[in-house]
């Protein structure tokens, strides 16, 4: 006989015996409670195959058009709900643990329609309409933000829903109209009652579902995670499935052992210490981000274009950095701050800088049954000046063509010490040694000096070509991104970005 979740090894829980053999989640005003699904499961297939909830649409496949959209609406320790969109295509069936779904046939109450849905009926906001329940689901989130919406706000929101025949003016017209930072819904008005509903969810116990063979397992603490990873040390773990959940809805894998990390207590906790800012692995995009903001502007602004809003809540900074992704953009963006990373293994803990993380593409210096538990970056100093920009074939919601992260060490006017990396340039995060080296002792004032560092790009790297960039493109731009890092650190009157040009006509 295969073994059942209470003799699987997971650590009991101050407030459980034992794990929980069960996935439950608040669905239409009750609780669902589910002791058998495949581990790949995803939400979307779930809503439409056997909750028979149609209206969210399946359309990329891959999170990026947002027709799948839907609400996870949590408890915050505050005691209040968060709503966050999330896109059910690529979320497992297993993430919704603990939470409340919500989708577009849930938004009306009886024959009257939610005022985000009524707004898009006056302004004329659908056409084809396959879109429209997951624009819809992305305006809900917002109409339950507690501040009015701009309309920067508005296409930042939207910036994962894509609508090929409305046009975004009238849809933006009704999110202006209705998204007041004032939600007065029968969601809004219940709030205390589904609030109490899922307290009672939330038992502290670890979840596990299936046997040996095959199972979806969430461990509520570090101590029952490292248990059941050194017991499955081949299990995938999984942070918000962003990249995964492509690996079954693309690559169609077969993933029979899920260990998810969203319910470990602890792991997803962000400390502002005086010289470093130190994120949990399991922390949210959407949630690291203020806090990187702080580090610099640009990566708050860096954090804006990190895909979209339903990626950002669902994604996670760990897991952004643990599948060793060349194109991803927080690794780079780090490592030029000189970032080092935790690692956990059992009771053990190792840190190592995150740049020595990445051995090979694919590849990286994590040993069997050791996870990623937090990255720590470093503050900058008084004498230290930092950019990061991203480069893409469109502004939003896009995979970075070439990511290029500098941060200059500066005595007076002459560069005294430099960390420069990219994405998108090699097999894996890389710094360019060379250029470093060369930087040294050239001055802001004197442009000349510069020119050796820009050579040197070319002994650094070898791009690839794909069907993001060609090779040339991907050199020429590297090596314009250091040009404008050094012209903006020198102060140069000139303008260098779109917004600044703009506000200069």
């Amino acid at each position: 006989m295969p073994e059942r979740a209470n003799e699987a090894g997971m650590a009991a829980s101050d407030k459980g015996a034992g794990p929980r053999g069960s996935l439950t989640f608040r669905f239409r005003g009750r609780t669902v409670a589910l002791d058998r699904f495949a581990p790949r499961t995803t939400l979307l297939d779930w809503l439409r195959e056997e909750a028979g909830a149609k209206g969210t649409k399946e359309g990329c496949g891959e999170g990026d058009c947002g027709a799948c959209t839907v609400i996870l609406s949590r408890l915050k320790p505050d005691g209040a709900l968060s709503y966050e969109p999330v896109n059910a295509c690529i979320l497992l069936l297993g993430q919704v643990d603990g939470a409340e779904v919500l989708t577009v046939e849930d938004l009306a109450d009886g024959e009257r329609l939610h005022p985000v849905q009524q707004a898009m009926v006056d302004h004329h906001g659908s056409q084809c309409g396959f879109c429209t329940p997951g624009i819809v689901m992305s305006l809900f989130a917002l109409y339950h933000q507690r501040e009015p919406a701009t309309y920067a706000g508005v296409c930042d929101a939207l910036a994962g829903n894509l609508c090929r025949c409305t046009g975004y003016r009238p849809i933006i017209d009704a999110a202006l109209e209705t998204c007041d930072g004032k939600p007065a819904d029968r969601f809004a008005a219940a709030t205390a009652e589904r609030a109490a509903a899922l307290a009672k969810l939330a038992d502290g116990r670890d979840l596990f579902v299936g046997d040996d063979h095959a199972f979806f397992a969430a461990p509520a603490s570090e101590t029952s995670l490292a248990a059941l990873y050194a017991r499955f040390p081949r299990a995938v773990l999984v942070g918000g499935a962003t990249d995964v959940g492509l690996w079954i809805t693309k690559q169609l894998r077969d993933l029979r052992a899920i260990i998810w990390l969203g319910r470990v207590a602890g792991l997803d906790a962000i400390e502002e210490g005086g010289d470093a800012l130190r994120i949990g692995a399991r922390a949210t995009l959407q949630g690291a981000a203020p806090h990187l903001a702080q580090l610099h502007p640009d990566l708050g602004e860096l954090m804006r274009r990190f895909g979209s809003r339903q990626v950002r809540e669902s994604g996670t900074v760990g897991g952004n950095i643990a599948n060793g992704s060349p194109i991803g953009d927080l690794a780079p963006a780090l490592i030029a701050l000189d970032a080092r990373l935790e690692l956990k293994h059992g009771g053990a803990t190792r840190a190592l800088p995150l740049e020595d993380f990445f051995l090979a593409y694919g590849k990286q210096d994590r040993g069997e049954g050791e996870y990623v538990s937090a990255v720590v970056a470093p503050r900058l100093g008084a004498n230290e000046a930092y950019r990061a920009f991203k480069v893409t074939k469109r502004v939003d919601e896009d995979i970075s063509a070439v990511m290029g992260a500098f941060r200059f060490t500066l005595d007076g006017r002459r560069i005294a010490s430099a960390r420069v990396a990219y994405g998108g340039m090699a097999a894996t995060p890389k710094r360019a040694a060379n250029v470093e080296a060369a930087l040294v002792g050239a001055r802001l004032d004197d442009r000349a000096s510069w020119a050796t560092a820009l050579e040197a790009l070319k002994r650094d790297f070898t791009p690839i070509a794909d069907m993001r960039a060609s090779a040339a493109y991907r050199a020429e731009v590297a090596a314009n991104l250091l040009k404008k890092a050094l012209i903006e650190v020198a102060g140069d009157a000139a303008p260098t970005r779109i917004g600044d040009v703009l506000a200069a006509l």
